[in-house]
């Protein structure tokens, strides 16, 4: 094995592990799209989901099948009829809905049962459980259009999904219920994994799809100038779909994004559109900071705060690379835990991606702001200000009357947010004291008034 796969390998696999505790004991409900099946991406689908789910996530998987109805209508020689978005389900339609299911459940179990030698399946047990969890009524007549077979999630079996994912099966929902009387209703998938996910209060609800997600600017194509919106506020997403369109195809901007809305209003905490085009996007959108789709959130994930003694061990994952390179004067364990309360952070979705500390000098009406660090993954992203303004506020409510910075490599960083270097004869007489004239770091101070 090459030193530089260890290099990279290494710092990766540390880099995914906050990820993997976070969503240990977690329920995601990812609904695939029949398309993706279609397009040959079951294999990696299943390969990806079966890793995931080893590393401690409940998955209940809800599956589209809208190809492959519509390719045994053709064979049948009988066009796929549509309104409102929603398929016309006459008897031809539920009897293609019927087989195209029973086909599609086959074709999952089967691939979730491989296991062969130096594939990510090798040594994986993946126990499947499908069944009638949902009860359905009809949709009616809307518009005078009759939907017929064409039916609405009445209720979902939430004690049975909970009993199977408890007992470590994966869940399998096809987009079929049946009524009190046993009548069977074709579905959306998207209705039945959006009603699903709020049901059992789920984690996430992932929708994989035909799209890239949601474009910064939804009236135009994703493109290098117009790159797809990795996190969208409930708020900002409901007022993006006020402005669009009634959708009528998956490919509509507003298609899975109404769903998306539905799930965070119904107390989903993050809904993600992914495409499922490309390799990996569950792996990637899961386990790295950024992702790869659009995720809809019913709050900001991103929040700054006041650290607490639970923060500690994440702050020296943070900081210790820095004091490697020198940038930041080494901190013992020791005196970390005994400044926590010192310290801010910032923190996305339980991992801590940046940090900076506050002593205060009461006597010279001033405070040090030291060992501000961000995270290589997100610098760029307003963390460092965002920081300061935290640390700013808290000097503030102290009475203090300015903040200094003693730096020997980002000096232009605080110059351009304020800051003015001074001479270190300035510094307080306690700081003065213990200032490293060797190291000859620069001092920088700004006013607060």
């Amino acid at each position: 094995m090459s030193t530089v796969f260890n290099f990279t390998f290494v710092p990766w696999f540390r880099s995914v592990a906050p990820y993997i505790h976070t969503h240990r004991g977690k329920t995601f409900v990812v609904a695939v799209a029949g398309e993706a099946i279609a397009a040959g991406k079951l294999q990696s689908l299943a390969q990806d989901l079966a890793l995931i789910q080893s590393m401690g996530v409940k998955i209940v998987l809800v599956h589209g099948f809208r190809p492959q109805v519509n390719e045994q209508l053709r064979a049948k020689g009988h066009a796929a009829k549509y309104s409102h978005g929603i398929r016309i389900t006459d008897e031809v339609a539920l009897d293609c809905a019927q087989e195209a299911a029973g086909q599609l459940r086959y074709e999952i179990e089967a691939a979730f049962s491989q296991g062969l030698p130096n594939t990510p399946m090798a040594g994986s047990t993946v126990r499947m459980i499908s069944g009638n969890f949902i009860t359905a009524r009809p949709v009616g007549v809307m518009d005078g259009v009759d939907f017929q077979h064409s039916g609405l999630v009445r209720k979902v079996d939430v004690v049975g999904i909970r009993r199977a994912l408890d007992f470590g099966a994966m869940v399998l929902i096809s987009p079929f219920g049946f009524s009190p009387t046993g009548e069977a209703f074709n579905l959306t998938m998207e209705e039945v994994a959006t009603s699903v996910a709020i049901a059992v209060q789920a984690d996430k609800l992932i929708f994989l799809t035909e799209i890239p997600g949601i474009a910064l600017d939804a009236g135009r194509p994703v493109s290098e100038d117009n790159p797809i919106d990795t996190e969208l506020p409930l708020d900002a997403a409901k007022k993006l779909l006020a402005d669009l369109s009634p959708p009528q195809r998956p490919t509509d901007t507003a298609f899975y994004l109404q769903h998306c809305v539905k799930a965070c209003e119904g107390g989903v905490e993050r809904s993600h559109i992914l495409p499922f085009a490309v390799d990996g996007s569950l792996l990637l959108e899961i386990y790295v900071h950024d992702g790869i789709g659009t995720m809809v959130i019913d709050e900001k994930l991103e929040s700054v705060r006041e650290a607490s003694v639970d923060d500690i061990g994440g702050i020296l994952q943070l900081i210790e690379p820095f004091e490697r390179d020198g940038t930041l004067v080494k901190r013992s364990r020791t005196e970390i835990e005994r400044d926590i309360h010192q310290y801010t952070v910032v923190e996305h979705d339980g991992v801590i991606f940046g940090c900076a500390a506050l002593y205060p000098y009461p006597e010279a009406r001033t405070a040090e702001m030291a060992a501000l660090t961000v995270s290589p993954h997100s610098q760029g992203q307003g963390d460092g200000e965002k920081l300061l303004k935290r640390i700013e506020h808290r000097a503030r409510a102290m009475g203090l009357d300015s903040i200094f910075v003693l730096t020997t490599r980002t000096m232009h960083w605080f110059i351009k947010r304020g800051f003015q270097q001074v001479n270190p004869e300035w510094l307080p007489e306690a700081r003065k004291s213990r200032y490293n004239w060797d190291r000859r770091s620069q001092v920088l101070v700004k006013k607060l008034h």
